[in-house]
């Protein structure tokens, strides 16, 4: 065998090291080829230095400023991303509130409860692309009246009170791909929120339409935890299709819609305060009062399965509102441009303050109340106070937020109560948290507004929000009322006592959520 002596492994280390120190100076000699310039006197860097400046003083004065792109109807690609996230996030909402509700109920019925929230995004995904957008959004009004003349002899906007575009339905007015032929071009940008003199907020309006589709699924799918463990799931898939149409796009025409005769008398609702939760409380109370309660109601245990699971379902739907909220700046008037900045920014700053304080004041209201505080009451003030700041998340302060959100925690804490006291059938408390907690929020909008500045907060807009409630909630509730009616007369709402006592599961899926042999 060959012996290695360390002289030989120092020869060749040293060559090695040799080789790359002359390979190195090789390169540093290469990179000078160039010899450096000689360093510039005082006169000569003086006199470079004004004409430097004299260059770029010409070029500024030769290149006029570059506009932004929502003032010249191109695509804002930071608002633009930012309303992709936030349709995502609403849409995460969604099996968040399918945790949410299911941990609640009893676990022979927890998959027939995740299959009620989540059966919204096919029913509702399907009637808002065919005809919900153009009757929530199109500004062609199929039901309008003239709102008279302005004080100079203009026409004011016609007031309408439901929405009518042909080329909305199907989306079809997004379908090609030509931007020579805006009207029906897939690109084409959203306006903002202004009634007179509208601008391009940089928005495709395909993903705002999109972005409100989330809203549309959603709004049903709350309503469905009023009458958990007792309905029929053919009977609620046809209820969802027609209380999207009959009740939720028009109400939404009314606020969001800047033709809308809600929005025209300047009712406020950021995100959905009335909308969503004032329509999906009241139309849960009217599904409660006609419908049969729970068997054994109130005197049987109805005792939530996993309370682990509503704690993720309320942690899922906080991180979800931040996109329902701040996305929402997608309405702010021109002046207030781009979607993506202080609008959204306050949006998002109050949605987090709001949601954690109303989580503190629920957890303090019941730890004074039943002497202890509990995890389904943590998971629930989350929510209640989520709920409050929607109308107000991008119209308020963040120090108002904090004040709306200890008020909402307590509120809606008390208006949980309410069933013990009535007697009525809230299975998993939608009235009292969405129904309570969005009619509060509205009502405190109107006092804490502080954006737009032309809106005044005291009494007068706080009748205004008053009138907003009261027009959604009797509509929502008379409207209910009726379609509930008609299906359980017909084909029946709730499924019979011995299907509920064996657990819908079994009875309306076939199937079971848990083997445990």
């Amino acid at each position: 065998m060959t012996r290695v002596s360390w002289s030989n492994i120092r020869t060749v280390t040293y060559t090695v090291l040799a080789t790359f120190i002359l390979l190195g100076t090789s390169t540093i000699t290469i990179g000078q080829e160039t010899p450096a310039a000689e360093p510039a006197s005082a006169d000569t860097a003086s006199t470079l230095s004004t004409e430097t400046e004299s260059a770029a003083a010409a070029s500024t004065e030769s290149t006029p400023p570059v506009p932004a792109p929502h003032l010249e109807g191109t695509i804002d690609t930071g608002s633009t991303t930012w309303l992709l996230v936030s349709s995502a996030l609403v849409f995460f909402m969604m099996p968040g509130l399918a945790l949410f509700y299911g941990g609640m109920v009893r676990a022979k019925n927890v998959l027939n409860m995740f299959m009620c929230v989540m059966v919204c995004v096919p029913i509702v995904t399907i009637q808002w692309v065919f005809c919900g957008y153009s009757l929530t959004f199109a500004v062609p009004s199929a039901i309008s009246v003239d709102a008279g003349k302005n004080d100079d002899g203009s026409d004011k906007p016609r007031i309408s009170y439901l929405g009518f575009d042909p080329g909305l339905i199907m989306l079809r007015s997004f379908s090609g791909v030509d931007p020579k032929v805006p009207e029906n071009y897939v690109g084409r940008i959203v306006t903002t929120g202004d009634t007179v003199g509208a601008g391009n907020t940089g928005v495709p309006e395909l993903l705002f339409s999109m972005f409100q589709m989330m809203f549309a699924i959603i709004t049903p799918a709350l309503i469905v935890g009023a009458i958990a463990e007792r309905v029929k799931f053919s009977a609620w898939c046809i209820f969802v299709v027609l209380w999207a149409t009959l009740v939720y796009d028009p109400v939404a025409h009314w606020v969001w819609n800047v033709s809308g005769w809600l929005f025209q008398k300047g009712v406020l609702d950021f995100a959905g305060g009335t909308v969503v939760h004032v329509l999906a409380g009241t139309s849960a109370l009217a599904l409660i009062l006609i419908l049969p309660k729970r068997r054994g109601f109130p005197k049987g245990p109805f005792l939530p399965h996993s309370i682990g699971w509503t704690l993720m379902g309320a942690g899922f739907l906080m991180v979800g509102w931040f996109g329902f909220n701040a996305g929402s700046a997608i309405a702010v008037g021109k002046d207030f441009l781009p979607v993506a900045g202080t609008v959204a920014v306050m949006a998002f700053a109050t949605t987090a303050i709001a949601g954690a304080a109303a989580t503190g004041s629920w957890m303090v209201a019941e730890w004074i109340h039943v002497g202890k505080p509990t995890a389904i009451g943590v998971a629930s003030g989350m929510v209640a106070g989520l709920v409050v700041i929607t109308p107000c998340a991008g119209h308020v302060s963040p120090g108002s937020a904090l004040v709306i959100g200890l008020i909402g925690g307590f509120v809606c804490f008390l208006g949980v109560q309410l069933k013990q006291v009535l007697k009525y059938d809230d299975s998993l408390d939608v009235v009292g948290v969405h129904g309570v907690g969005g009619a509060l929020g509205a009502l405190l909008v109107g006092y804490f507004v502080i954006r737009p500045a032309t809106v005044i907060g005291g009494i007068d807009q706080i009748m205004l929000q008053a009138t907003g409630i009261l027009a959604a909630g009797v509509y929502g509730f008379v409207m209910t009322v009726v379609l509930g009616l008609i299906i359980h007369k017909t084909i029946g709402f709730t499924v019979t006592e011995h299907e509920e006592e064996e657990g819908l599961d079994v009875t309306e899926h076939g199937e079971t959520a848990y083997r445990l042999t």
